[in-house]
């Protein structure tokens, strides 16, 4: 039920440290799909912008992306399942990051979260 996927996206969220602000937009297409888009601006100005379009009659995502940015605003890494990159040898799953295209598995949103803190915490020790 796509009701209950969103409420989990949202306990995720909530439940993450030091976010600032959050804005959410649901679109319930029927019981079982929806579509989620939402930013996250962090304590340190970086923001996650994102969006998922779900089934949960299946485990993939229909799609997808997460968008962290630093506190200009300049894209830090990006995920997504857009079709352009046939050479990545996890097609269409690959990551954005610096002018490179990583191969990669369908992330969720706890796990971008996990690596933003990761990087939070990093730059801090700097």
């Amino acid at each position: 039920m796509i009701e209950a996927y969103f409420i989990q996206l949202e306990q995720v969220l909530q439940e993450f440290p030091n976010s600032r602000s959050l804005s959410l937009t649901k679109k319930i297409y029927n019981f079982n799909q929806g579509y989620i888009s939402g930013s996250v601006v962090f304590e340190n100005n970086c923001r996650l912008d994102f969006i998922e379009v779900k089934n949960t009659d299946t485990k993939p995502k229909i799609k997808y992306r997460y968008h962290y940015m630093d506190e200009q605003q300049v894209m830090v890494f990006r995920y997504d399942n857009a079709p352009h990159h046939v050479e990545v040898d996890t097609f269409p799953h690959h990551k954005h990051e610096g002018g490179d295209i990583k191969s990669c598995v369908e992330p969720n949103l706890y796990d971008v979260l996990m690596e933003i803190a990761q990087g939070q915490r990093d730059k801090v020790r700097i």
